[in-house]
């Protein structure tokens, strides 16, 4: 019985001849590649260094813009005389998608490095002093030691959490409409979600002015006006980007749900949006992306207040942008200082609210991946 079974089993086997080789684990850096990509690349600066020495030119851009374009002709032209055209074509497509997230690093290295430069030594100097104090004590003539954060830390918080909390299911629902469902109706929602994304902020925030704040006199400014600011810039980046990401959810998906009789709005309600999750996190990320660097909409609505205000519903309440907009034209060189260390703490808190946006999204995302194949293992080993 034993030598049927492993008769039936060689039978079954693949032929280690005939099996087709698929990628496993993390591609293997080739050691003639990296030799070829850095021989290039020398070859490149070198005699583009010769030509400016014997030109007596200097220009370091130049030089620098000249030696990328010969690195890139001369590793095509390697690639082809080696390996061939396709294998070229193949090399170059690569070396594009890396030069091209290469160039949208660095802008982002340098403002981030020359931020931590300039606000590190405030943040640090009486830590953690300028994350918990206010700006009630701190003058032009006091040290950097008396400012603090905290209130433009709350007023941020509370400002741009509101208008997540009012802009994200609005900008959702109509992503989904215009997605779901085909009419002449959802041609002008899309023209208006459309025109709404070209707008200037400060148009928001004077609609919320002359709507809100200017009827109400002194009682007008507060932080719940900077929220409906906020979320006027928030909706179309949100509904724009989770449109985008509920169109690439597979039709079969649909289908199959419709199919087995499930109603559409419960076809969305299950399958589309939590299928489309993660993207829709993502589309979140970028509408507080939008609104938590904005200064003049909370400019002319929350007013901007040297202590801690708590209560966004009533009385002036400060955020990080006008906190850093008022200190940096400040005369003082403290108060520069100030608005350094003040820049810090927003790209620092806009950091920690994407990873935690992140973790959200993906813990989800995996955890009911993890019940939903379990629950079919369950059901596969069920007598």
């Amino acid at each position: 019985m034993s030598s049927v079974v492993d008769t039936a089993a060689q039978s079954a086997a693949p032929d280690p001849a005939t099996r087709i080789d698929r990628p496993h684990g993390r591609p293997v850096v080739d050691s003639g590649a990296a030799l070829e990509l850095v021989g290039s690349l020398l070859a490149s600066v070198a005699a583009v260094w010769l030509v400016f020495t014997v030109a007596g030119l200097s220009a370091p851009f130049g030089l620098g813009l000249c030696s990328l374009i010969g690195f890139v002709v001369l590793y095509g032209v390697v690639e082809w005389r080696l390996h061939g055209i396709l294998h070229a074509k193949d090399r170059l497509a690569t070396l594009y998608v890396w030069l091209g997230a290469g160039i949208a690093f660095v802008p982002l290295a340098a403002i981030i490095i020359y931020v931590l430069v300039k606000g590190l030594p405030v943040l640090a100097s009486h830590f953690p002093h300028f994350l918990t104090g206010d700006m009630s004590k701190a003058g032009p003539a006091e040290p950097v030691t008396a400012a603090g954060m905290s209130a433009a830390i709350v007023g941020t918080l509370e400002q741009v959490g509101l208008a997540t909390l009012f802009s994200v299911p609005i900008a959702v629902f109509t992503a989904t409409y215009l997605n779901e469902i085909r009419g002449w109706f959802s041609l002008v929602v899309r023209t208006v979600v459309d025109s709404m994304t070209g707008t200037p902020s400060i148009i928001a925030g004077l609609f919320i002015y002359l709507l809100w704040v200017y009827p109400r006199h002194t009682n007008g400014p507060s932080g719940f006006a900077a929220s409906l600011a906020l979320t006027i810039m928030m909706l179309p980046i949100v509904t724009r980007s989770a449109e985008e990401v509920l169109r690439i959810v597979p039709g079969s998906l649909r289908e199959a749900a419709l199919a087995l009789g499930s109603p559409q709005w419960r076809m969305i309600l299950r399958v589309v949006l939590p299928t489309a999750r993660a993207g829709l996190v993502t589309a979140v990320i970028l509408g507080i992306a939008r609104a938590v660097g904005e200064t003049a909409p909370v400019l002319f609505t929350a007013g901007g207040a040297s202590k801690m205000n708590w209560d966004p519903f009533h009385g002036q309440q400060s955020d990080l942008p006008i906190q850093i907009y008022q200190l940096i034209f400040s005369p003082s060189v403290n108060g520069v200082r100030e608005g350094w260390g003040g820049a810090l703490v927003l790209v620092l808190l806009v950091l920690t609210l994407f990873v935690l946006a992140r973790v959200v999204g993906s813990g989800r995302r995996s955890g009911s991946r993890s019940r939903r194949f379990a629950f079919v293992g369950r059901r596969q080993v069920d007598p």
